[in-house]
């Protein structure tokens, strides 16, 4: 390998370093709208952002550290993972007490933009959700349930705009709270299986 080559370690850096980066930005034109529209998916799904952010800024810090130490940062992640889920009950509370519906047009275009980032993610991220066990694979699931929670919203959307009821977005929000549920125990076995290598 050439001194001009990345590395796979480098190049995973870099991939992780820039899917922070999108997440952070889109976080807050995401929250800005849930705000503006009184949106509960959105406002979740901001949320979830920023967690991504968070999770692929600890991959950044922790890729050269020890399988054990891995393993502790992958049960802290299962953790982070949860997060988006309290947030959506404090938003969900807000909004049965206000049940006044999201504006359609702006809850599907910020969704279908959260799709694009999200589905960017995935792609940059999956080349290596096998690489660093519970680390990276915490990422890539997020960026791959975050995309599947985007078409939701978008759908969420249209249904909104027909029926012009408050319960296509809170759906969808507890929706997007169960599957980072989901994640969180996918990620937790995944760091459970890396401190038993350790300890092995």
């Amino acid at each position: 390998m050439s001194p001009s080559t990345p590395t796979p370690a480098s190049a995973l850096h870099r991939t992780v370093r820039w899917v922070a980066l999108l997440n952070l930005a889109y976080f807050g034109v995401e929250f800005a709208v849930a705000l503006a529209i009184g949106s509960v998916s959105l406002f979740a799904d901001s949320i979830d952002f920023l967690e991504d952010t968070s999770v692929n800024l600890l991959i950044f810090l922790a890729l050269d550290w020890s399988l054990r130490a891995r393993a502790r940062v992958g049960m802290a992640l299962a953790g982070i993972l949860l997060l988006p889920a309290l947030a959506l009950l404090w938003a969900l509370w807000q909004k049965l007490h206000v049940p006044v519906p999201p504006a359609a047009v702006p809850l599907s275009l910020t969704g279908l933009g959260a799709l694009v980032v999200n589905l960017a993610c995935a792609l940059m991220l999956a080349r290596y959700r096998h690489h660093a066990g519970s680390l990276t694979r915490a990422a890539f699931l997020s960026a791959r349930n975050d995309a599947y929670a985007n078409v939701a919203i978008i759908v969420a959307g249209g249904l909104t705009a027909w029926t012009a009821s408050v319960w296509p977005d809170v759906v969808v929000g507890l929706g997007i709270a169960a599957m980072n549920a989901d994640a969180a125990r996918e990620v937790w076995e995944a760091a459970r299986e890396e401190h038993r290598e350790a300890q092995a």
